[in-house]
């Protein structure tokens, strides 16, 4: 099997990389070695790899910085996943794509399901549902993944953010009205390396393809989310932080709006596939032992060349 991987060097793409190879050949690209901003780029990209199957990790994910560039936005979320689509339709090739719970406005008090209609309210969210849209146009054999709050022991995120200001400051003030699953990248790559071992080579009548939500079970706020990650590194290491606040969204304006309910239901997901994620604290705590395995091993190996 040969495997297209782009975003290697994203959080998420760091830790698909050694799961897909286990599955076949893989080969992986960042921005230097495709512009996913360039639909020829891309184009030529796939003529020369001839992929059995493309996963796209790559996305502009720059919330609040897409308000004022929504042209890079859309081409990377939107036009760039088309056309990836478009590229592996015309060669048979399984093409997996994620997306995001801000394609939703959060107003639903329940869990979203893939049948609720969407209705993003910040650019990041649209162009990300320009991109399902792209794909689902497409056509072939696709598999669109929204998943949630992302994080992982890579890139910039929540946790990493959390932990350094933790050791910078005595108090944190988060917003506690925004809800939703935090979901690893350890976790999505797993379940991405599961489907690819057992959908790659099924036949096109037979290929479950469409819209499929998929975050950690389980949900919390973001003044949630931070307490958890600040009691699970406490355990390792010593902070500054003596307390965290949970405020209301509106004493924390943003260039982009976020939705206040971000919870989304994966039945459709486990019912199709047989199989959900763990629960969103098992994620942070694997997360955690991989962050500090990581450090300590990155310390050895700096030692040994001393």
């Amino acid at each position: 099997m040969r495997i297209l991987l782009t975003g290697v060097h994203g959080q998420l793409g760091a830790d698909l990389l050694p799961l897909l190879q286990e599955q076949g050949e893989v080969i992986a690209v960042g921005r230097g070695e495709c512009d996913l901003s360039s639909v020829s780029a891309i184009r030529k990209l796939v003529e020369q790899v001839q992929p059995s199957v493309i996963v796209n990790p790559a996305a502009y994910t720059a919330v609040n910085e897409a308000e004022t560039q929504s042209d890079l936005a859309y081409a990377i979320n939107g036009t760039a996943a088309g056309t990836l689509a478009e590229e592996a339709r015309k060669i048979n090739a399984v093409f997996i794509h994620y997306s995001t719970d801000y394609v939703f406005d959060g107003s639903k008090p329940g869990a979203y399901t893939e049948i609720d209609a969407v209705g993003p309210i910040n650019v990041y969210g649209a162009s990300k549902l320009a991109g399902e849209r792209a794909v689902e146009t497409a056509g072939g054999r696709f598999l669109v993944l929204r998943t949630s709050w992302v994080y992982g022991a890579n890139g910039s995120n929540f946790l990493l953010t959390i932990r350094r200001l933790a050791r910078e400051r005595e108090e944190l003030k988060i917003v506690d009205d925004q809800v939703g699953s935090p979901t690893s990248c350890l976790q999505i790559a797993r379940a991405t390396a599961r489907l690819v071992s057992r959908y790659a080579a099924v036949d096109s009548p037979a290929f479950p393809s469409g819209i499929y939500q998929m975050t950690a079970a389980g949900s919390t706020s973001w003044h949630g989310f931070a307490c958890a990650i600040v009691d699970a590194l406490r355990k390792r290491e010593t902070f500054k932080l003596t307390r965290i606040l949970a405020i209301p969204s509106a004493e924390f304006p943003t260039p982009a709006r976020r939705p206040m309910n971000s919870v989304m239901s994966n039945d459709k997901f486990e019912n199709t596939f047989g199989f959900r994620l763990e629960g969103w604290q098992a994620g942070l705590a694997e997360v955690i032992r991989e962050l500090y395995l990581r450090e300590s091993q990155g310390s050895s190996r700096n030692q040994h060349q001393c």
